[in-house]
C-alpha cells in the first residue's frame, strides 16, 4: 500500500495533449502496481520527462507510452487536478479492485477528479 500511496504522491503532481498517455508499472518484493496516465493538458514534454518518469525508492519501475490507456481498469479518475497546478489527467488503476476504497476517497477529495468504476475485461496493460 505504501508503493500505491507513493505512487498517487508523485501523481499529485502529474494531465491536455491528445491521445497521450503512460502506463506505469512499480513493483518490489511485497507490491505491484499498475496505472496509466492519460494527458489531458500537460505540455508534452513535461508529462513524458517528468510525470511518466516516477522515482520510487526501491521500486522496479517500467514506464511504456501508448495512444490511450487500455481497457481492463478496475477503477478511472477522471480530470484529476495536480495539486497548486493547472494540468489535469485521467488515471486509470489496474490490478487489486479494493484498493478502491483508498483511491475513490482520493480522487474525488485530493485530485477534484471523478471516480468512475469500470467494468474488468481481464486484459492487464
Amino acid at each position: 500500500m505504501r508503493a500505491l500511496m507513493g505512487l498517487l504522491g508523485l501523481l499529485g503532481l502529474a494531465g491536455e495533449v491528445l491521445a497521450e498517455g503512460c502506463v506505469i508499472h512499480s513493483q518490489d518484493d511485497r507490491i505491484e502496481v499498475r496505472i496509466c496516465q492519460q494527458n489531458r493538458n500537460i505540455p508534452a514534454e513535461l508529462f513524458r520527462s517528468g510525470f511518466c518518469q516516477p522515482q520510487l525508492k526501491d521500486q522496479q519501475v517500467e514506464v511504456t507510452f501508448v495512444e490511450t490507456c487500455p481497457s481492463g481498469a478496475f477503477g478511472v479518475c477522471r480530470n484529476a487536478q495536480v495539486s497548486n497546478m493547472p494540468y489535469r489527467q485521467d488515471i486509470h488503476y489496474y490490478g487489486v479492485a479494493s484498493d478502491a476504497r483508498y483511491l475513490q476517497p482520493a480522487c474525488e477529495q485530493t485530485s477534484q477528479g471523478t471516480w468512475s468504476a469500470e467494468r474488468a475485461t481481464g486484459q492487464q496493460p
